[in-house]
Order: structure tokens, then sequence, then C-alpha cells
């Protein structure tokens, strides 16, 4: 796998806001410029869900600290940003959280908004795709949406936490999450230790 240095993250409106302002802290600490896209409705749930209010400043993500050179937030609308060329783009695209109506849009082709838009430029590219659903459950539809995007040859994976690292908070349930979008990627992190083999069936 090639090194990662740039990336696309697209937030669409799926519940999960939390998993996006991790992944974006975890990939600024790794040195990886990001080009940022928050959906109106991934903007609306940032505020329900986190109390932040998200215009134009990217900074009030990253808990007061100023946002760094290598960080851009490009309206959802804005079909001739950047992250809609594929000689801009970078190295892969993470939707994270994806929405499912999102999911949909992409499996069948849609680039009607940036986040879309960003998605098939992957595909076609031969980019990394990397998307985050959280809903649950999931219709026959959904499912189907999530193999077309599987066979199209993105990689799928869900908000799904594990227990063996025994977390003792949310904050220890979305570290976990967010290093496996990290370790998929190659990006390194420490958040997400590598499983250990255990301590092994009782006696």
């Amino acid at each position: 796998m090639s090194p990662i240095h740039k990336v696309v993250l697209g937030v669409s409106g799926a519940s999960g806001a939390c998993y996006a302002v991790r992944t974006l802290q975890l990939l600024l600490a790794a040195g990886v410029e990001v080009d940022l896209i928050y959906s109106a409705a991934a903007r609306r749930v940032l505020w329900e869900e986190m109390d932040i209010r998200l215009l134009d400043d990217p900074a009030v993500l990253l808990d007061g600290q100023a946002a760094p050179a290598g960080l851009r937030l490009w309206p959802h609308h804005d079909i001739g940003a950047p992250p809609a060329s594929g000689t801009a783009i970078g190295d892969a695209v993470l939707l994270v959280p994806c929405s499912l109506s999102t999911i949909a849009a992409i499996a069948y082709g849609s680039a009607s908004n940036l986040i879309e838009r960003a998605a098939q430029v992957a595909l076609k590219e031969g980019k990394q795709l990397l998307v985050v659903p959280r809903e649950s459950p999931l219709s026959r539809q959904h499912i189907d949406c999530l193999s077309r995007l599987a066979w199209a040859g993105a990689t799928i994976l869900p908000a799904s936490p594990g227990f063996y690292q025994r977390p003792q908070s949310i904050a220890d349930l979305v570290n976990q999450v967010c290093g496996k979008i990290l370790n998929c990627c190659g990006i390194q992190q420490d958040c997400l230790p590598p499983w250990d083999g255990g301590v092994g069936p009782c006696a």
C-alpha cells in the first residue's frame, strides 16, 4: 500500500458525528493533509450530537487549536472544488460517517454534490474509497448498495466497535473505530494497539 499523504474526508448526515471529528484529529496528528466536506445534514448532526456549530472555520473541530495549513473545508455544493478532480483528489476518500442515502447515490453512480463526486472520482481513478455506515438495522436495499460499492472496490467499515480491548468509555469505543479507519489506510495511529493474542481460554 502506498503511503497516504492527502485524503478527502466527507461527512454526510448519519448519526455518529464523533467519528468524523476524531478521525479528522487523528489524520492531522499523523501529518496527513485533509480536504474536508460537510453536508448540510452533517452540520446539523454535528450540532445536535456535539454542540459544535460548523460555519466556515474548521478549527472548531480541533478543541480550539488553530486549523493547520493542511486542512481545507470545502462547500458541499461546490462541484468544481479540487476534490472533484482526479488530478487533485489525493490518495484516498473517507466517508465518515456515511449516510445510507449517500451510499445509495454513490452505488448507482450519482455525483450531484461534492461528497458523491469525490467518491466517484476515487472509484474511477483507482484510489481508496472507505465508507463507514452507522445505520442499523439494514434493509435488503441497503445491503445491496453496500455490496455494489464493495464490488466496485470500496472498503466497507461499519461503525461497529469491538469489546476485546475492554473499553471503559465512549471515547474508547470511538477511538477503536477511528483507529481501524486509519489502519485500513496504512496511516500510523496509536489509539488502537495491535491485538496481542489475549490471555487465552479460561482454565
